[in-house]
Formats: C-alpha cells, structure tokens, sequence
C-alpha cells in the first residue's frame, strides 16, 4: 500500500501487477519481478526497486515537484525518523493485527507488547502533530511519506478496534488517523480491495 499511495499523490501514472499471495506459484510469481522475492517492487524501465522504503525514497527523487518529503528540513528529518521507526519496528503490533481492510471491524485481545507498540505510536503522532498543527492536518504537516507509512497502521486501529484513548490520547491521535483514512488516495485504495474481495 505505501509506495501506491505515494505513487497516487505524486500523480504518476503506472501500471499495477496484482499477485494474489499465500497461493501455489505465488513465492516463483513475485521472483519473477522482485530480486528478493518479496512485495513490492517498482518497475521504471531496466531498474528494479525494491522494499517499500527504497521506492518512496526513489520516487521523492524522481519526482521532486511532488514533495514527497516535507521542504522544511527540520520536518523533512523528523518524517524520516518516524517513517523509519515504522519501517523497522512495531513487530508485535504487526503480527498480531494483519492489515485486513474488508474484514468488520470488531475488538481483539491483543498482548502487553502490541499494548506498548500502541502507546509508543499514541506518543508518536502527538507529538509531531503538536508540533506541526499549523502546517497541515498531517503528521508533519502537509501529507507526506511518513503518512503512507502510517495509514496502514490506522487501518489495523479501525479493524480490530482499538480505542487510542485507552494507549494515552487525547484525541490528537484519533484525529489523525482519521485523517489518513480520508485521503483520496486511500480511499482509492480501499474500493480496489473491496472490489477485489
């Protein structure tokens, strides 16, 4: 999801190859278009990008007029940070609560480390956004990759009913992860996976 709604903001055109996973044939299928073996991966021409990092980072470079990162170089690092943070942590939390966007939303009992990796997103995103509340409704203000980074998790907070109030917010989370599943470009998204459902 996060290079595709990276690619969607930027407004670049591309095609879309779909391989349905945990299927015969699937693992040969994906080494087919990804050197590791794994999704996703981005085609431009001979090159081959991998790892939904190192696609964001390529398309913030290739397409520089769609500020992928922030101008600001203070915001512009602490996106990063965050972005990173995601990118290598919060284990618990992902195994426990697959991303599964047509499911019903309903309550799970989920343990005291996905408890922790919740309270320490909560912290997280109060954070910057108390710092950048006047820039935008974003996490650093205007949408940025770090947001594509962190919709999915604000997917996983609507499926199996997490109430942020409960992990120490005071409002400022919910109201961004409101904002992330409002995005057009989410909601583009979402339509694609019920249709495929």
């Amino acid at each position: 999801m996060r290079p595709w709604l990276a690619l969607k903001h930027a407004g670049v055109a591309f095609d879309e190859r779909l391989i349905p996973l945990r299927e015969h044939g699937t693992t040969g299928t994906i080494a087919e278009h990804s050197p590791n073996g794994k999704v996703p991966a981005l085609k431009d021409g001979d090159l081959v990008v991998w790892d939904s990092l190192a696609i964001c980072e390529y398309l913030a470079e290739r397409y520089p007029e769609a500020h992928l990162w922030p101008q600001d170089a203070v915001a512009r690092a602490l996106a990063r940070s965050a972005c990173a943070e995601m990118h290598s942590g919060f284990a618990s939390l992902r195994g426990e609560a697959a991303m599964e966007l047509t499911k019903t939303p309903h309550e799970v009992t989920l343990s005291e480390a996905t408890h922790d990796d919740i309270r320490r997103i909560v912290a997280l995103w109060a954070d910057l956004r108390g710092r950048f509340k006047e820039q935008g409704e974003f996490l650093v203000g205007p949408w940025s990759i770090a947001d594509a980074f962190f919709t999915p998790v604000a997917t996983r907070f609507l499926t199996y009913g997490v109430q942020l109030a409960g992990f120490g917010d005071h409002g400022v989370a919910a109201m961004y992860a409101d904002s992330l599943l409002k995005t057009p470009e989410y909601l583009a998204w979402l339509k694609g996976a019920q249709e495929e459902a």
